[in-house]
């Protein structure tokens, strides 16, 4: 079955994989690089005013989830936009990854007090993932791009764009709910997501991350000893 879908749909079995290894693996060589450094707490006042709502916790993990079905959504539409998206995708880990290195940031999490299935989460997502990499939020700009993605496609849904817009502002509420996030990273994320889709127009920047899953889908076509080119690319 993988070897047939591989086959058949090699751009969208290869975009969304690559671009979550791609963008994972920047997040945490940034965590590794600058482990040793003083992080600036970017805190506002206003942000002891929001609630710490451990059950939130289902929605900042499910985001993941989120992230993977709609990258396989977004690379099934026309080649100029899933290229320009997923191209700002990549544009999107980079500077978040520069970001990162110039300015390490961190917050304080509140104790965990209490048993109860959310708290038990919470506590492995505190202890997976530390306080670090906070500005701006990569949940935030990914989920906003995975929006950004389907906005506007009229092959699709009509339901799907409102729907990815809700769960991706639901995503934004929880970084600050399950205290992963402070205020200021959740729009800085948001803009960076819009930022990174009108860079994605230049030709330039869109023939090198054509080159680069190019490359990979033949990577996956002979690892998966598929010897012809699928000509329509997924």
């Amino acid at each position: 079955m993988i070897k047939k879908l591989i086959d058949k749909y090699p751009f969208s079995v290869a975009a969304p994989v690559e671009a979550l290894i791609f963008s994972t693996g920047l997040f945490t060589f940034a965590k590794l690089l600058c482990f040793w450094r003083p992080h600036l707490d970017m805190s506002l006042r206003w942000d002891a005013l929001i609630p710490f709502l451990p059950w939130t916790v289902s929605i900042y993990v499910g985001t993941f989830v989120f992230w993977y079905v709609m990258l396989v959504v977004i690379s099934t539409g026309p080649v100029y936009e899933r290229e320009r998206l997923f191209c700002a995708f990549h544009l999107n880990a980079l500077i978040s990854f520069l970001i990162f290195i110039l300015l390490p940031t961190t917050n304080v999490r509140p104790e965990l007090t209490g048993g109860g299935l959310w708290n038990w989460i919470m506590g492995i997502v505190y202890g997976v993932d530390t306080p670090e990499n906070l500005f701006p939020s990569l949940h935030c700009s990914v989920a906003w791009l995975c929006w950004i993605g389907v906005r506007g496609r009229k092959d699709l849904p009509r339901w799907l764009s409102p729907l990815a817009l809700l769960i991706a502002a639901a995503i934004c509420c929880s970084t600050l709910t399950t205290k992963q996030h402070v205020i200021v990273d959740v729009p800085s994320g948001i803009l960076l997501a819009e930022l990174c889709w009108q860079a994605a127009r230049s030709d330039r920047l869109r023939r090198i991350y054509h080159r680069l899953i190019e490359r990979v889908m033949a990577w996956l076509q002979k690892l998966a000893g598929i010897n012809r080119e699928n000509e329509n690319g997924g």
